[in-house]
């Protein structure tokens, strides 16, 4: 497969399936940074548990995320660029990751033994999975993308790197090697998706392959060394019955917010960063009809929907010379044109507000969409403030009436300080009076104190109202059991 210098033209021997590829010209590129330290052998990917609380006191210190020998740590900046030098790095990441594997470990033990480098087999394994990392995935953070426990990776400069695990900060051992290193991870992130960073674009929106969301910031901007931030897609989808059972919902308002979705009721989903307003969003998506057709709008694309007939819609950036950008309200605007059944916008955050507004209002029922609020009140003066952006000059109450035609539910959904995630509020709006938008709660979260763990003790409670909606649950026969649910 790889050419060596000093060697035949056929390099090493190819293993049977495997045909000889081209050798690496004798003047090799330049070879991206190594890491300092990089991961052991991936974890083992068990299924995730669900959030424990985890007392608000508990220390902050380095996790190491896998053991390596000091040997192994000596020996990697050393046999490294050797590796590079007898490879056609371009050819080798054609290949699956087993069969890259078993030639790098054949490699490996040769240069050991040329360099006359004291390491024992399990050593030689663990820097095949350093260089297997850096080549073919993100290098020293790969076990952390493994590990089903790790929900968001920080990535501050070379040197720091944290996680969040069940609500909570934790600071890592894993480090790169230098700033260099970083910006060649995150070159490899933004390449993925046809994106770029350099000093002229040094804030950047992407996604990994999984789904994950990655934001990447550099300097000038990040004073401190680039940095990287993930928020990992769930490879475990989660349903509105999972949310019940982790406590994140009560079982009557799983069953209220599958029959707002079923009943195709304009949703907005309103929550602070990290408080799983995508998440939620996602498990609502599933109770849609497969026979729907629908359209997603998202600056990365992260959702995942189950159902057949899905158009999945990104933005992009411009171009080199400022051109080409195509926003969100360039997309709201087109999938109007797409005969869509539902319209589901990953984030309302400007002027796409109108026009999202104006989709929901022309017979495009059972839209979806999630805003940065903390409370449903604020998240309708946000909605309104929004619509302001897009230049119209509308009179505050007509921009209000829309609003209130538009959306007929807003679930507030927070991140609470034990770590775990519950929805606080599920808030109907009913109209107006005057120029004041009516609303009333259907549920709310009665915070009731602290268990000795650590973990908020409260519950989730309805309000007895009617809701304005059971006109609307009962054309699709499910207004029996919403009034069971809310009783």
């Amino acid at each position: 497969m790889f050419g060596r210098r000093g060697a035949n033209a056929d390099g090493l021997q190819p293993r049977p399936r495997v045909p000889d590829l081209p050798s690496r010209p004798r003047t090799p590129a330049a070879a991206p940074a190594m890491p300092a330290q990089a991961a052991g052998p991936r974890p083992s990917e068990p299924g995730p548990a669900e959030p424990a609380a985890i007392p608000e006191s508990a220390p902050v210190v380095p996790r190491p995320i896998a053991m390596r020998s000091a040997n192994v740590n000596e020996a990697a900046p050393r046999i490294y660029p050797l590796v590079l030098q007898r490879i056609d790095t371009e050819v080798a990441a054609k290949l699956q990751r087993d069969e890259l594997s078993r030639q790098l470990a054949d490699m490996v033990s040769e240069i050991v033994a040329e360099q006359r480098i004291n390491l024992n087999q399990a050593e030689q394994r663990q820097l095949v999975t350093v260089l297997l990392d850096d080549m073919l995935g993100l290098g020293p953070i790969e076990p952390l993308l493994a590990d089903e426990t790790v929900t968001d990776i920080m990535v501050n400069g070379s040197k720091q790197v944290y996680v969040e695990r069940r609500g909570k900060l934790e600071l890592t051992g894993v480090s790169f090697r230098d700033n260099a290193h970083v910006m060649s991870i995150a070159t490899r992130i933004v390449t993925q998706v046809g994106r770029r960073i350099d000093e002229s674009t040094p804030l950047v929106d992407a996604r990994l392959q999984d789904g994950s969301r990655v934001n990447i910031i550099t300097p000038p901007l990040a004073l401190d060394g680039p940095t990287i931030s993930i928020r990992k897609f769930s490879k475990k989808g989660i349903t509105l019955d999972v949310m019940a059972r982790q406590k994140n919902i009560s079982p009557a308002m799983a069953t209220v917010l599958k029959i707002a979705a079923r009943s195709r009721l304009n949703i907005l989903i309103s929550g602070g960063t990290g408080s799983g307003k995508t998440t939620l969003l996602n498990a609502m998506s599933q109770m849609i009809d497969p026979g729907e057709r629908i359209v997603t709008i998202e600056d990365a694309a992260e959702l995942q929907l189950q159902q057949p007939h899905v158009v999945r819609l990104e933005t992009r950036p411009a171009n080199l010379e400022g051109k080409g950008e195509i926003t969100i309200r360039d997309l709201v605007r087109n999938a109007l044109r797409m005969r869509p059944d539902r319209i589901i916008l990953g984030e309302i955050r400007g002027a796409e507000a109108l026009d999202m507004l104006q989709a929901m209002n022309t017979g495009h029922d059972g839209s979806l969409s999630t805003i940065h609020a903390n409370r449903p009140r604020e998240a309708l003066t946000r909605l309104e403030n929004m619509v302001g952006m897009a230049g119209v000059n509308l009179p505050p109450r007509a921009t209000r009436q829309q609003i209130a035609a538009a959306i007929h539910l807003i679930i507030q959904i927070s991140r609470m300080r034990d770590g775990i995630r519950r929805v606080v509020a599920v808030t109907e709006i009913v109209g107006m009076e005057g120029d004041v938008i009516t609303t009333q709660d259907l549920f709310t979260y009665q915070y009731e104190g602290q268990m000795p763990d650590g973990s908020l003790k409260g519950t989730f409670v309805s309000s007895g109202l009617r809701p304005h909606f059971i006109t609307r649950a009962e054309y699709y026969g499910l207004d029996r059991a919403l009034l069971e649910a809310v009783g």
